[in-house]
């Protein structure tokens, strides 16, 4: 799965208004759907073609209206082509009982998977979960990688951390560099005008 982000959509978007151009998938070019019924079948489409962030975003859709049962079938099967983000739906709905019985150690099974596969989100959980335990060195551990990845709640902590002498000040140092490094890289005119646009029609 490949997908495109805020900025790019935007800079497209952009590109078509100006060039007076039709809409189209700024990733295929594909004409954009004209009624709900045709961008639905194009959701399936991708689907049936086993794309894990299709399964995924299908599942999503169904948890959303309430439809548990169908979401987790959709994020199972999303997480087991490999799909990062449906592990970590999982953990949430194993954590708060939806469409499931409440399972902890399936909640930390799939957190743990979604860190294995790099989601900066189940890292930091998993240091709250480690600070709840008193593991507070395991806990910074988690919320260094997490912040080094650029996630301010977690730069948050380290710096509570901190003031109450958890953490050296050099590392706390070589941390909040390597934090401002991660979020530097992903700002761009782009993404900035996307961020505009957002905010003003929110």
């Amino acid at each position: 799965s490949k997908v495109v982000c805020d900025g790019c959509t935007h800079a497209n978007s952009l590109r078509e208004r100006e060039g007076r151009l039709p809409q189209t998938c700024p990733f295929c070019r594909t004409p954009v759907p004209e009624t709900q019924a045709e961008a639905e079948r194009n959701k399936m489409k991708r689907v049936e073609a086993n794309d894990p962030r299709a399964i995924d975003d299908a599942g999503m859709r169904r948890f959303v209206v309430g439809d548990y049962a169908r979401a987790i079938e959709y994020w199972e099967k999303a997480a087991g082509l490999g799909h990062v983000e449906s592990h970590y739906h999982l953990s949430g709905v194993y954590k708060e009982g939806r469409g499931v019985e409440t399972n902890m150690k399936k909640f930390t099974y799939h957190q743990e998977q979604a860190v294995i596969g790099g989601h900066v989100f189940a890292r930091h959980n998993l240091g709250l979960i480690e600070e709840r335990k008193g593991n507070i060195v395991r806990a910074v551990k988690h919320f260094i990688i997490a912040a080094n990845l650029g996630l301010d709640v977690s730069m948050e902590k380290l710096k509570r951390c901190y003031a109450g002498g958890v953490i050296s000040k050099e590392s706390f140092a070589a941390v909040l560099r390597a934090h401002q490094a991660a979020v530097d890289a992903w700002k761009s005119p782009q993404r900035d005008a996307a961020e505009a646009v957002y905010n003003e029609q929110s």
